[in-house]
């Protein structure tokens, strides 16, 4: 970073509220990178999006180890320490228009994401301007502590290039948003893409990048995330696509990162990954075992051995009762059925029907 951004981020650093970012559950940065910086991550997801992979092995490391993000992580948290297990990713011209929230439960209110304050956070770097221009951010604001995704008011997100965005991952949130050109028209709903003439449209801006990454505190919170992306088909194949070295795990301590070793979790875990699409995910007391996937137990440290596989959800049993007369039935069926073919056997020829 050139002093004037440092300066310009250090600005935008100390005048972070946390109070408002819990209460409102998001927060924008201005002007945290420089228009060099910008068009080098710009060349830098276009690289990124050709060899796949998440950010920390690939041409856009620096984004994650110049250490912007991790110090807006620890004043949120109030921690010297988070964690990064490698979920971070670049798109082009992305479009999940669809509301959704990122965090590990995300329809069930009595699940552990739920408990209390939610710890793991979402950064977001849009490379064009949408202050004039459709295709960034919808939020509801307050959203993150709503189980649903109906509650808190629409907005969308009127950030500048170099800006930096950060919301929690229980907010509801969707991408590729529309802006009016009237200043005083509501935000639409990411289902009204299409409802509106061309000319009332705000234009995109260039071809639409965006780079984002998780970091959060090194709780349960973090640990049952980090736990879930293991099922995710996605994340699994970022992973074994590109391990992390140790030079990497060394950059990111520097700047108060811990790193989990995911790629060395999932390596040889055949039954890591099989869930393309997200799936509620097991916690002790779920109201249902077989529609959510068991966790794979957690690894105690970073750069610790992987941990073992995750055994196969069982199957609820039926109660006892039920169990031995299902059991009673199916022995009477048996017995009636040797009876007759006994009978059938032993009657003469001519008599077989």
């Amino acid at each position: 970073m050139t002093n004037t951004m440092t300066e310009a981020f250090e600005r935008e650093l100390a005048d972070l509220d946390v109070e408002d970012f819990w209460d409102k559950g998001y927060a924008i940065l201005h002007d945290v990178y420089s228009p060099e910086e910008v068009e080098r991550m710009r060349e830098g997801v276009t690289e990124q999006c050709r060899i796949g992979g998440e950010l920390m092995t690939g041409p856009l490391r620096h984004v994650l180890t110049d250490g912007r993000m991790a110090q807006v992580a620890q004043k949120l948290l109030g921690s010297d320490t988070v964690i990064y297990g490698g979920d971070s990713s670049a798109t082009i011209n992305g479009k999940i228009r669809a509301w959704h929230k990122d965090n590990t439960d995300r329809e069930d209110a009595e699940a552990p994401d739920w408990d209390d304050q939610y710890t793991q956070l979402r950064f977001g770097v849009y490379l064009q301007d949408h202050t004039e221009h459709s295709g960034g951010l919808n939020l509801k604001v307050g959203s993150h502590v709503f189980c649903d995704l109906t509650s808190g008011e629409t907005i969308y997100v009127k950030n500048n290039p170099g800006d930096l965005l950060v919301w929690s991952m229980r907010m509801t949130h969707s991408g590729a948003g529309t802006l009016l050109k009237d200043p005083g028209a509501r935000f639409p709903e990411p289902n009204e893409w299409n409802a509106f003439p061309a000319d009332q449209v705000a234009p995109e801006h260039e071809e639409r990048m965006a780079i984002f990454a998780h970091l959060g505190a090194d709780d349960k919170h973090g640990r049952r995330y980090l736990d879930y992306l293991k099922t995710r088909t996605y994340m699994v194949n970022a992973w074994r696509r590109r391990p992390f070295t140790p030079e990497h795990v060394a950059e990111l301590d520097a700047i108060g990162v811990t790193v989990r070793d995911m790629p060395a979790e999932v390596k040889d875990d055949k039954r890591a990954g099989l869930n393309a699409q997200w799936q509620p995910y097991w916690y002790p007391g779920s109201a249902s075992v077989t529609a959510a996937a068991k966790p794979a137990p957690t690894a105690p440290a970073p750069q610790a051995a992987a941990a073992p596989p995750a055994p196969r959800p069982q199957q609820a049993q039926p109660p006892f009762a039920r169990r031995y007369g299902r059991a009673v039935q199916r022995r009477l069926k048996g017995v009636t059925r040797g009876a007759v073919r006994g009978w059938h056997d032993a009657a003469p020829k001519g008599s077989r029907r």
